[in-house]
């Protein structure tokens, strides 16, 4: 089983966390996070782009010229797809970009990006996330005792807190979730993968 320092704010060791193998020590799936990525991007689309076809164009109403006799081609509108302002032909309309991923792969991959942080080196647990102000060089600072300044971090609570919610706010590539709100790209996506001792034993509830 995967063993981990805990550690306070200050960034001393306070104790010694085994981690379940199930969930943080399994073998990364590359193909199942990578899905549930593109599941992710794609579901965050809004899908409103729109263009105009040639039936929806202003103007058009009359034939050019006549069908025969010409030396034209011969054209039924002013608004067809070749002419200048006519309709866009085949372009993208409102459409909804979202699909669904079953559990069994949403866990796989799940289970996947936790392994990655920890086999990378790069999941660190906190004792507990305490403030009793709005305080951004707080945050500022325990960011800097656990060697995580100046990187993209994400920091998992087992429950809301406003106080260190707003004070991470404000800092650069700094992002604060819950467990029941963290998803895989935001793990892959964040270098750092900060987590409360609590809110690991609520991802082993969820996932083991």
């Amino acid at each position: 089983m995967p063993n981990l320092k805990v550690l306070d704010m200050t960034g001393k060791e306070v104790s010694d966390i085994e981690l379940s193998d199930a969930v943080f020590g399994i073998t990364p799936n590359t193909a199942a996070m990578h899905t549930m990525v593109v599941n992710y991007l794609a579901n965050q689309r809004q899908g409103t782009q729109s263009t105009l076809t040639r039936t929806e164009v202003k103007g058009g109403g009359r034939k050019p010229w006549r069908q025969k006799g010409t030396g034209h081609a011969r054209q039924g509108s002013t608004r067809a797809p070749q002419w200048t302002h006519g309709g866009i032909a085949l372009g993208p309309k409102p459409r909804s970009y979202r699909f669904t991923v079953n559990k069994k792969l949403k866990r796989l991959a799940m289970k996947s990006a936790l392994s990655v942080k920890v086999q990378d080196n790069n999941m660190i647990v906190l004792d507990s996330i305490k403030m009793d102000e709005y305080k951004t060089k707080t945050m500022v600072n325990m960011l800097k005792a656990i060697e995580a300044e100046g990187k993209k971090a994400l920091i998992v609570m087992p429950e809301a807190d406003s106080f260190v919610i707003k004070s991470a706010a404000n800092i650069p590539g700094v992002k604060t979730a819950l467990v029941n709100t963290i998803n895989v790209y935001d793990i892959l996506n964040y270098e750092k993968f900060i987590v409360v001792k609590d809110a690991v034993a609520k991802i082993e509830e969820v996932y083991a």
